[in-house]
């Protein structure tokens, strides 16, 4: 991580311990240690690929150790207050506010997206000294860290994941950023940056080519399925029978009714059997043969 202190800055012995911390991390990221932003001194300001966070360190008077306690009053350690060596801890959350506020103005003065920016109180205790929970969130956004240079694992996790947006800070937005707060003279090289691990400027996106048109063949209706057919052909086979059985009987009465049958009498019927065959009357004279009767 980079670390730049604003010269002729007189740092406290927590605020050099929190600087060491800073150079021992491999993360990336761009810290503006003791800095002015408007009208405001802020301890830290902390630019990484993915957001800004406004650091305000705080040391002991003391060796306190224990459980921390922070509420809307005041904050204690194993139930005893907070000895700091700056301020009482009822302020603490306000100067951070006052903190975040002032490089939001200056991002929307300049222009700039001024979403991704969070704050942090970084409490600094005595080496050997262990307070927890080493990390409290007060609101979303506003958090408290305890760390020193013996035990700084919280205050990594936190530089590295305080913001879960995409890697937007460019070395290009980086230097932009630098500028709107008015650090000019605590602002590193583009080597620098590139060589911390700040992406560069993301190239324009080359067109896509036309692409020739594909012909699809047509999607064909899947196979009927032959159980369902099977079932369906017994109802049609026996709904064809009805219709032909229909069908004659409609024949049959219909025929019925056009020619009735009518019964023949019994003198009919006799005569009919009985009639005897009649031979047709000769033409012309017979012709008689020798030793034929009737001749």
């Amino acid at each position: 991580m980079l670390v730049r202190i604003r010269p002729g800055a007189e740092l406290s012995g927590a605020e050099r311990e929190f600087v060491e911390c800073l150079h021992a991390y491999p993360s990336t990221g761009l810290a503006l240690v003791d800095c002015q932003v408007g009208d405001r001194r802020l301890g830290a300001v902390i630019v990484t690929p993915r957001g800004i966070t406004v650091i305000e360190v705080m040391g002991f008077r003391r060796r306190q150790s224990g459980l921390l306690a922070v509420s809307a009053g005041t904050w204690t350690i194993s139930d005893s207050p907070l000895d700091l060596d700056t301020e009482q801890s009822t302020g603490l959350t306000d100067r951070v506010e006052h903190g975040v506020h002032a490089v939001r103005v200056a991002l929307e003065q300049a222009l700039q997206d001024s979403r991704h920016v969070s704050g942090a109180v970084v409490m600094v205790p005595y080496r050997g000294v262990v307070v927890r929970p080493a990390r409290t969130a007060l609101r979303p956004g506003l958090d408290v860290l305890v760390a020193n240079t013996v035990d700084a694992h919280e205050l990594r996790v936190y530089l590295e994941g305080f913001s879960a947006g995409p890697r937007e800070w460019t070395i290009d937005r980086v230097l932009t950023t630098c500028t709107a707060l008015g650090v000019g003279d605590l602002t590193p090289s583009r080597n620098d940056l590139a060589a911390d691990g700040f992406d560069g400027n993301r190239p324009a996106q080359a067109p896509i080519p036309p692409q020739p048109r594909k012909f699809t063949e047509p999607i064909q209706a899947p196979p009927a399925d032959p159980t369902r057919r099977g079932k369906l052909a017994g109802p049609i086979v026996f709904a064809a029978a009805l219709i032909g059985v229909f069908v004659v009987f409609l024949v049959v009465g219909q025929a019925l009714l056009d020619d009735p049958p009518t019964p023949r009498t019994t003198s009919e019927t006799t005569q009919t059997t009985t009639r005897a065959p009649t031979t047709p009357a000769s033409k012309g004279p017979t012709q008689c043969w020798p030793f034929q009767d009737g001749c």
